[in-house]
């Protein structure tokens, strides 16, 4: 029996159809607005012809943003699912072929080659899954279909923006559903605050060019408030008396407090000094694992923010730095 989602994306080409009939804004309408919005903007008109040419309404993009999975994961099953040994064997091949640019890319910016590796290897799993959907055609649906208009009509213009500069063509700017682009899936605004042409070849190329993939990656979490070697965090074990309604990124106090809470390093001893700021997380709650986190663990977050991802940046970039 065809399941309800089977039924959903079968009509969804009809559906689009209907809504471009119905819509009191047609796509066709809309399109000559963002002409009219672009050009305000001083996106050249030949830019717009190049990036606007024979795009419609992309039916795979409404399903995937109309049914996206409703379902959680706990922290355990999260890790499970991202940190695995064929992620780690990539990551650490990854860093031995780049180990004189992630060397060159940490001198410049102050940010060490793991928690590059780790953003890279969740993002694209090390530039290999980068998305296929073309960007502007998938931001253009998703600003015209109204769910979250303002925000994709923003984004849109700046992926013109990013043309308009002649960083990519349109037919290789491609990313995720959503307008995710590149190995390091940076949305368009994101790629112009954070994108660096670190290779000197007059463009920002997060979809083939290692060397503007990995800067830019420590480009954003530099510009986030990463600073030096200091580590993210480390895993840690709790006293069998410790106040679990303590644990949270808001509770801040300097390590040593929290050591005299109980707490102690899980492997090895603290990567820290005793004054630095630290929080406890207890993703799974009191039975789970526990972690101590630092004033970087923020700059990820500014990344993603998710402790769940955070941690596990921070955990496969660890393993890949060693």
């Amino acid at each position: 029996m065809p399941t309800r989602r089977l039924l959903l994306a079968a009509a969804l080409p009809a559906i689009v159809a209907a809504r471009a009939r119905a819509a009191p804004s047609s796509f066709a309408a809309f399109l000559a607005t963002l002409r009219a919005d672009a050009g305000r903007a001083g996106i050249s008109k030949a830019t717009l012809d190049r990036a606007l040419a024979g795009i419609a309404p992309n039916a795979k993009v409404l399903e995937r943003d109309r049914h996206q999975p409703e379902f959680t994961m706990t922290w355990s099953q999260y890790r499970a699912l991202l940190i695995t040994d064929k992620r780690i064997d990539a990551g650490r091949a990854a860093v031995r072929a780049n180990h004189a640019l992630l060397s060159q890319v940490h001198a410049r910016y102050t940010v060490p080659p793991g928690v590059i590796t780790g953003i890279w290897g969740l993002e694209s799993s090390f530039g290999t899954q980068t998305g296929d959907f073309h960007v502007v055609e998938a931001l253009a649906t998703l600003a015209w279909e109204g769910r979250r208009a303002s925000f994709f009509h923003s984004e849109l213009i700046a992926a013109l923006r990013i043309l308009d500069h002649a960083d990519v063509t349109p037919g290789r700017m491609t990313g995720s559903y959503a307008g995710a682009m590149g190995q390091p899936q940076f949305m368009p605004t994101s790629f112009l605050r954070y994108a660096v042409d670190f290779d000197g070849d007059g463009r920002r190329d997060i979809w083939t060019s290692r060397s503007d993939v990995l800067a830019s990656i420590a480009n954003y979490l530099a510009e986030s408030g990463w600073r030096g070697d200091a580590t993210w965090g480390q895993p840690v074990t709790l006293a069998s008396g410790f106040d679990h309604s303590a644990a949270g990124r808001d509770t801040r106090r300097a390590l040593h407090e929290w050591v005299r809470q109980g707490v102690r390093p899980a492997n090895g001893p603290w990567r820290v000094a005793e004054d630095t700021q630290a929080s406890v997380l207890l993703p799974d709650g009191a039975r789970g694992e526990a972690f101590v986190v630092f004033p970087h663990f923020a700059a990820i977050r500014r990344y993603n923010p998710s402790d769940f991802y955070a941690l596990a940046v921070g955990l496969l970039g660890d393993e890949l730095a060693t």
